[in-house]
C-alpha cells in the first residue's frame, strides 16, 4: 500500500483564494480584515514565522502590523502595547510570536489579548469555548489538521483517533476538535504505556511530539490516516515526527514539508476574517 499524500500547499492555495474573495466583499462595507503580529527579540525561526504571516497577509488582502521589539523589552511595555491595540479598530487579530524571553510572562501576555482579537485561540475564554464546544477560534494548527480532514473526506465521526502529544497549542485542542466531531479520542504523551500498541488501533493518528521521525511503520494501523505536525530540522533538512517509511502503510500521510505546515498560517487569517466579519456585524 502507498497512502495518498494530504497536499497541504494546494489546500492552503485555495483556502486563501476564498478568503481573499470574502475580504473583498468585506471591503465593500467597510471593513477591511487587519493583523497586528508582535515579535520580541532575535529568535531567527520566529522571524521567519513573521515574515511568512507578513506574506500571507498581502495575499488574502489585509491590512497588517508589524511591531519588532528588542529582547529587553519589559513585560510592563509590552502589555502596553497590547492594550493599545485592543482599542484599535483597524486592528482585529492579535498575535504575540512565541516564545517570549524568559522575563515576559507567556501567560500574562496570552490573558491581555482581547478574546475577540485573539486569533492564536490561546485566551484562557477562547480555550474554554473550545472545551464546551461553543467557538469561534481555534488554534491554527489544529484547524489546519481539521480543514485537511475535510477535504480528504475522512470524517473522525466513530473512528479511533489518537493524539501523540498534549500540548495546549496543538495536542489538548486538537484532541477536543476531533471529540466534537464524533471520534473515540485517545491523547498519549511521555508517560503512556503501551504507546505503540494503542497508535495501532488508531484510524487517525495525529502525532505532535516534536522528536523526528518518531512514529515509525510498526506503529501504525494498515490503511491510517496519519497526520505529522512535527517540524524538526535533521541535517539542516525539514522533517517531521513520522518516519516517510510509514507512507507505505497508511491511507492517508501528510508530507513534511508540504503537508499541514503551510494550513497554519491559513487558519490565522481564517480566524482573523472571522474576527473581522464580527466586528463589521
Amino acid at each position: 500500500m502507498s497512502a495518498i499524500l494530504m497536499d497541504g500547499k494546494a489546500l492552503s492555495a485555495k483556502v486563501r483564494g476564498q478568503i481573499l474573495e470574502e475580504t473583498h466583499q468585506l471591503e465593500q462595507r467597510g471593513v477591511r480584515p487587519g493583523l497586528a503580529v508582535i515579535l520580541v527579540g532575535e529568535d531567527p525561526a520566529s522571524q521567519v514565522y513573521v515574515r511568512n504571516k507578513e506574506k500571507a497577509c498581502a495575499e488574502c488582502g489585509f491590512y497588517s502590523e508589524k511591531y519588532v521589539l528588542p529582547t529587553e523589552t519589559s513585560e510592563k511595555e509590552l502589555l502596553g502595547l497590547i492594550a493599545e491595540l485592543n482599542q484599535n479598530e483597524r486592528i482585529h487579530g492579535i498575535l504575540c510570536q512565541l516564545p517570549l524571553p524568559s522575563h515576559i510572562s507567556e501567560q500574562a501576555v496570552i490573558a491581555a489579548i482581547d478574546p475577540k482579537k485573539d486569533v492564536d485561540a490561546f485566551h484562557p475564554v477562547n480555550v474554554g469555548r473550545i472545551l464546551i464546544g461553543d467557538y469561534d477560534f481555534v488554534p491554527c494548527t489544529p484547524a489546519g489538521v481539521m480543514e485537511l480532514l475535510d477535504e480528504y473526506n475522512i470524517d473522525p465521526k466513530g473512528k479511533r483517533c489518537v493524539v501523540i502529544g498534549r500540548s495546549n497549542i496543538v495536542g489538548k485542542p486538537m484532541g477536543l476538535l476531533l471529540l466534537h466531531r464524533h471520534g473515540t479520542v485517545t491523547i498519549c504523551h511521555s508517560r503512556t504505556e503501551q504507546l505503540a500498541d494503542i497508535c495501532r488501533e488508531a484510524d487517525i493518528l495525529v502525532a505532535a511530539v516534536g522528536r523526528a521521525g518518531f512514529v515509525t511503520p510498526d506503529m501504525v494501523k494498515p490503511g491510517a490516516a496519519v497526520i505529522d505536525v512535527g517540524m524538526n530540522r535533521v541535517d539542516g533538512k525539514l522533517c517531521g515526527d513520522v518516519d516517510r517509511a510509514v507512507a507505505e502503510v497508511a491511507g492517508y500521510f501528510t508530507p513534511v514539508p508540504g503537508g499541514v505546515g503551510p494550513m497554519t498560517i491559513t487558519m490565522l487569517m481564517k480566524n482573523t476574517l472571522k474576527a473581522a466579519r464580527r466586528a463589521a456585524h
